[in-house]
């Protein structure tokens, strides 16, 4: 019993939890087995965060198709100067893929008015300073902005650190053999 007891603690210290803190408090859901860090070829970790429309939203309700996670801010130079490209693309392959921008860091004003004043016209959600600690470990977040490509399956299949063209060189490569 102990043993099963320190193996439960483990997994919830692992995905942030707390004795204080319920998954549903944070926003997350955390699946039932061990929670294992985001990598390409892996699943991609179900979250549930709030939209700016004030509604929550689950990563995997955008299952069966492809889906870009793009964790980013506004005090970031490199993701701001990345928003006209990220526009671009999403209408280049209108359909074919949807793009979730995951915001970090930012005042819930200063991330609305970044959506309306940059024309960001995706799904986009926003993190708090319970979510995004817990976040950045599942997702390995080392720098912004942080983009990954997720399957219609929920797996990862591309992930790029910074405002890069091989990100955009692989959306080409992906869509670009579907039209």
């Amino acid at each position: 019993m102990r043993k099963m007891m320190s193996g439960i603690l483990a997994v919830l210290m692992l995905a942030g939890c707390n004795a204080k803190e319920s998954k549903q408090q944070q926003g997350l859901t955390q699946p039932e087995k061990k929670v294992e860090i985001a990598a390409e070829g892996k699943e991609a970790p179900d979250f549930t965060l709030t939209d700016n429309n004030g509604m929550p939203l689950t990563l995997s309700s955008l299952r069966g198709q492809y889906v870009v996670l793009d964790f980013w801010g506004t005090w970031c130079k490199w993701c701001v100067k990345g928003i006209p490209d990220m526009k671009a693309y999403y209408d280049k392959y209108n359909g074919k893929f949807e793009i979730l921008s995951i915001d970090f860091g930012d005042s819930e004003e200063t991330w609305q008015n970044a959506i309306e004043d940059y024309g960001m016209e995706w799904l986009h959600v926003i993190t708090d300073e319970d979510s995004a600690p817990m976040l950045q470990e599942l997702y390995a977040i080392e720098g912004y902005p942080t983009k990954m490509i997720i399957d219609p399956n929920g797996r990862i299949i591309h992930i790029t650190v910074g405002e890069a063209p091989a990100f955009y060189e692989f959306l080409d490569d992906l869509f670009g053999k579907k039209k």
